[in-house]
Parts: structure tokens; C-alpha cells; sequence
């Protein structure tokens, strides 16, 4: 707040503390700015991510700090023994931390190690489903070449996949879920070989018909990484590595880690059940593994880094520094949704959209992002240039813990907190602050009647879940909404106008989100009782003579 900020509390705002009230000083702490050259590259090809500071990104600090707590809590309630986090605007990385260790415990009983091993910001983490996007982003490289067609059938391609009904499923509805493939089958059970397994999957029946449901599967995306290595006549981990990761420099992104970085690899669970004791330095998944490791919907070792670079060349419409992976137009078509038919199951090509569950306040129409069985998450944040990279062992050494999930709402929600809202500098503003089950309020009393109030408003909540809104009293003690309740965005700071019923002497803004899922909140600045303004520079004798 400005020099006034005292006076404008108790003289002007009479404010619910009780309930949480935040005041943000817009000027400062919750201004918008931009550097000009935060995405310029000295090389001339397109931005790199690279160190840099919080100021430079048109951040904001403490927010990033409050990361810290969250992930210590997850640590000491063991919903994870570690993790390693990863922040980024505008090519900037402002955040990259290691938290608790990567390697701790020898079975499922908790049994500690005499030596752990410590979480380092290089860890090699095991992504699994993350390697989805990889497998679509590969599949993608031959959609450019014309091998792939979107809307041809998978049979066109694999010819025995048409089996059990399947002829008309097309590589699309592979890659939006949508297919009518059951989510899951146990194949490290059946089989002896990859192809035979591979094969187990092409003769899978359906659950539904092609294109009648969203479920999410790990058979479409095996299924794709299949069609990927017939049309490249390379299995799927060399693909990914000569057009992918080699050409992008992600020098820690593999399949099949060598046994020399075992100490640089998070443990993850203990699997005696089908044989494999602690699993550390191999793919968790049983599936997977039993595809030798290789597979379309788990396999990649990433670390944070690798993965900033991968998300940053999504933001770049497909080129980092001097290389293109993919044309703008294809990195398009993997973050728009494909499938508006199914509200809430948001879908781009092989990338989540707009999932608040886990993308929290930085979710939106234009936020991509996926997670991983093993506690990973990434998410991209295309409108503030945004990349939040978060990666546990939260299996290690079992997989039988506390959701995740929580800690990943926390986690994105202390980004967006530290991306500035765009309200103009010097601009005092009450901020509602953001959270679960929150119920703040601004309450402004007034000396006589007033038939109308006027304000100036940004807000980006979780649409209809959470709202703003104005209410009227003559006696503060019942109230009436008048106006619109305000969900969802308001992308401009703008001004509202709302008319007061007869005998209002009070007027409150009014706040509530319901108990998961956080947009960024509501600021309000500039209010005018009949057209007057609420001044933040005024005395209390000054504010208490107004004709109000």
C-alpha cells in the first residue's frame, strides 16, 4: 500500500480481518510488468531457458519462497520422501530447488537406508506418464513428414489392429483418449515377449464405440508409440532421441537409464509381488517394464531441467534456441482442445488442457500440462509465458500414500501467485487472496444512502465454483446480492457499475471458492459511493464529513 494505507483501513474500509481479509499493494507487490527483453536471445534463433531472476521475469518473490513450506510439509507427512521443482517466465528460470531424498528406504515397510541418497536439482526421476507427450510430440514429427494422417484408421498402419472391432479407430481418438480401449490391462502377466504383448493390445476388444466416451488409457498411447516405431523403422526410444531430445540438448532424457547414473535416479516403489524388490534406476511401471522398458505410455527419465526445455519449446511454437521440433501450426493442434464434446475432459493432442485438479490457478483455456503415476507433473501456462515443473518419488517405496494431488494445487498455486495481476501501477487494490473454502469480504459503510456504486476489477477464478460479489444493507445485517456474480476471467483491469437498492448505507464485496481448484482472485480498486471516490489519501475527519 502507499503512505495512506493506515489511514484508508480505519477510516475509510471498515474490513472482516476475522475472515482472512488480504489488502495487496498493487503498486508494488501485485503490479504487472513485463520486461521487454525477458524473451530475447543473444543467439538470434528462439529463447533458451536459462538462469535468471524473479524481477526479470515479472515476478514476484515471496510466493516462489512459499514453496518451500509446501514441499517440506508433503516431506514430514510423507506423502513423498523428495522432490524437485522447476519455475520459469519468459525464458527465465526463477525456481529450481531439491527437497528431502531420492533414495531412502530398502522395502515397504519404511526400513531406512544407512545411506540415503539426497535429492539434487538434477535427479533423473522416472515421468512416467509425462512420457505421453513425447510419444504424441514423436508421432506428431511424422504428421509433419506425411507419414500419419490424424483421421485415418490405426489399421491403416498396423493391420491387426483391426481386430475385435477396432477398424475404424483413428490415430486421433488415440491420442484424445477417446478411442473405447478399457483404461488398463495387465500385460507384465501375459506374453513372453515385447511383440507378443504389443500384439496382446492390437487384439484388445473395446469397452465403447470409437468416439462415444473420453477414458483415459495407456493402451491408446502403446499403441501409438507402436504405429511410431512401424512408420520410422526405429523403436521408440531412438525416435524420441534423434528427434526429440538429441536435436534439443536434453542430454538426461532417456529410456533405459545405464546403471552408472543409478545414484542420480529417484528410487521409486518396492515390487516383490511380481519379483523385483526395490525398483531404482528401471521403469516403475509393471506395463512398461515388461516392454523392455520402452513404451508409448511410460518409459522416459527426465529431470526438471530437460523437462523445462521441452515445455519451453512448446511455448515457442515448437523451436528452442536454433532448432524447430515441430511448425507452429502442429503445436497448435496439440493445445487446442479436440474434444469440446466432453466438458471437463479437455484434450489436445496427447496434452491435458485446462485441469484444474492439479493445474490449479495457472489452468485456463490455453494451459497444457500432463502428470505421472509416480508423482510428476508438468504444466504449461501459454497466456503468462509460464512453465511449472514438479517431480516426486512419491511411490518410493510404495505406492499405498497420501494423494498427491494436493501438493500440486499448492505447489502451481504459489506460482500464479507470484505472476503480478495486470492492475495499473499505483493503483491501490483489495485483494480477496485465494484458497479452499474461503469466505473474505471488503465491507464499506457509508453515512447516508447510496444508490450506487462503481469499481474497478480484475478477476480469474474457477468459473462458477468461485465467485466475487457486491452485496447491499441498509443495517448490516441483511443483505442482498445486487449486480452479477463475477466467475471466471476478466482478462482487463475494467470498471463495473452497479445500482444499489433503496436505503443502502453499506456495501461489501464478497468472496467465496469452493474446496478444491484456486483461479487467482479478485482485486477491486477505485470505488466511488454516487459517482465520489472512496479516497485513499483522505483523514478520517475528512472521510466522515463526505455527504454520504
Amino acid at each position: 500500500m502507499v503512505k495512506s494505507k493506515k489511514k484508508f483501513l480505519t477510516a475509510l474500509l471498515v474490513c472482516s480481518l476475522a475472515s482472512g481479509l488480504v489488502f495487496a499493494e498493487t503498486a508494488g507487490a501485485h503490479s504487472y510488468s513485463i520486461p521487454n527483453k525477458a524473451w530475447n536471445d543473444p543467439g538470434h534463433g528462439a529463447p533458451v531457458l536459462h538462469q535468471g531472476s524473479v524481477k526479470g521475469a515479472g515476478m514476484r518473490q515471496q510466493p516462489l519462497q512459499d514453496i518451500d513450506a509446501v514441499l517440506h510439509e508433503a516431506i514430514e507427512e510423507k506423502t513423498t520422501p523428495g522432490a524437485v521443482v522447476l519455475v520459469a517466465r519468459n525464458g527465465h528460470i526463477v525456481k529450481q530447488q531439491a527437497y528431502g531424498d531420492a533414495a531412502r528406504y530398502v522395502d515397504d515397510a519404511y526400513t531406512e537406508m544407512e545411506n540415503p541418497v539426497a535429492m539434487q536439482t538434477d535427479t533423473i526421476f522416472d515421468v512416467a506418464s509425462i512420457s505421453k507427450i513425447f510419444t504424441t510430440v514423436a508421432a506428431m514429427k511424422l504428421y509433419e513428414k506425411g507419414a500419419i494422417q490424424l483421421d485415418a484408421p490405426v489399421a491403416k498402419y498396423i493391420p491387426e489392429f483391426a481386430a475385435s472391432g477396432k477398424e475404424t479407430v483413428t490415430i486421433r481418438q488415440l491420442m484424445t483418449h477417446t478411442s473405447g480401449f478399457t483404461a488398463w490391462i495387465p500385460l507384465h502377466s501375459q506374453g513372453e515377449t515385447r511383440e507378443d504383448r504389443l500384439q496382446l493390445v492390437f487384439a484388445q476388444p473395446l469397452e465403447a464405440q470409437p468416439g462415444s466416451v473420453y477414458t483415459y488409457s495407456d493402451l491408446n498411447m502403446i499403441t501409438l508409440g507402436a504405429v511410431v516405431e512401424k512408420l520410422s523403422g526405429k523403436r521408440l526410444d531412438q525416435f524420441v532421441k534423434d528427434e526429440i531430445t538429441k536435436p534439443l540438448g536434453m542430454k538426461d532424457t532417456m529410456y533405459n537409464p545405464p546403471a552408472s547414473l543409478k545414484n542420480r535416479i529417484a528410487a521409486t516403489e518396492f515390487q516383490p509381488e511380481i519379483g523385483r524388490g526395490l525398483v531404482w534406476g528401471e521403469v516403475h511401471d509393471e506395463n512398461a517394464w515388461s516392454l523392455d522398458g520402452v513404451a508409448g505410455h511410460a518409459g522416459v527419465f527426465s529431470t526438471a531441467k530437460d523437462l523445462g526445455i521441452f515445455a519451453h519449446m512448446i511455448l515457442n511454437e515448437g523451436k528452442y534456441g536454433g532448432k524447430r521440433i515441430l511448425k507452429p501450426a502442429t503445436v497448435q493442434l496439440l493445445s487446442e482442445n479436440q474434444i469440446p464434446e466432453f466438458d471437463g475432459d479437455d484434450h489436445g493432442l496427447g496434452w491435458e488442457l485446462n485441469q484444474g485438479w492439479y493445474m490449479d490457478a495457472l489452468s485456463g483455456p490455453s494451459s497444457a500440462g500432463h502428470t505421472g503415476f509416480t508423482g510428476t507433473s508438468i504444466v504449461i501456462n501459454q497466456k503468462n509465458k509460464t512453465i511449472a515443473i514438479l517431480l516426486t518419488n512419491r511411490v518410493h517405496p510404495t505406492r499405498k500414500t497420501i494423494s498427491l494431488n494436493s501438493v500440486r494445487r499448492d505447489f502451481v498455486r504459489r506460482v500464479a501467485d507470484a505472476i503480478p495481476a495486470p492492475i495499473p501501477k499505483n493503483t491501490d487494490a483489495w485483494f480477496s487472496g485465494y484458497g479452499d473454502k474461503l469466505h473474505r469480504d471488503l465491507l464499506v459503510k457509508a453515512t447516508k444512502e447510496v444508490n450506487e456504486v462503481s469499481f474497478d476489477t480484475w478477476y480469474e477464478v474457477e468459473k462458477d465454483s468461485d465467485f466475487g460479489v457486491v452485496e447491499a444493507s441498509g443495517d448490516g445485517i441483511s443483505w442482498s446480492e445486487v449486480g452479477t456474480r463475477l466467475t471466471g476471467t476478466n482478462d482487463k483491469w475494467s470498471n463495473l457499475t452497479v445500482m444499489l437498492p433503496e436505503g443502502t448505507k453499506q456495501i461489501r464485496f464478497r468472496y467465496e471458492t469452493d474446496a478444491s481448484v484456486n483461479g487467482r482472485g479478485w482485486y477491486v480498486g477505485n470505488i466511488k459511493l454516487n459517482g465520489q471516490l472512496v479516497n485513499p489519501e483522505s483523514d478520517a475527519t475528512d472521510w466522515e464529513n463526505r455527504n454520504y
